[in-house]
């Protein structure tokens, strides 16, 4: 299976964890599912008023310079992980 296909599978898996992550985890699979997909942070960063935009905005833009790949591949042992 490839590394796209294995992402892709990790995304439908992480709708049916057995349990709700906790948020700093929920905020990590945000990242590297961003990162993965899209590469590094685009845009502005949300402001104070937006705290969960500004959340999610920090948690991906940490991951500046992280490759696709690796974020892909992070993002699939993570949710592995969190299925067990």
């Amino acid at each position: 299976m490839s590394l796209q296909e294995q992402f892709a599978q990790a995304q439908i898996d992480s709708k049916n964890l057995p349990e709700r992550p906790d948020n700093m985890t929920l905020l990590k699979i945000y990242a590297l599912y961003k990162q993965g997909s899209s590469g590094d942070a685009l845009g502005e960063r949300p402001g104070f008023t937006d705290m969960i935009g500004r959340a999610k905005f920090d948690a991906w833009a940490a991951l500046q310079g992280t490759s696709q790949d690796d974020a892909m591949q992070q993002y699939v042992d993570l949710i592995e992980d969190l299925k067990a």
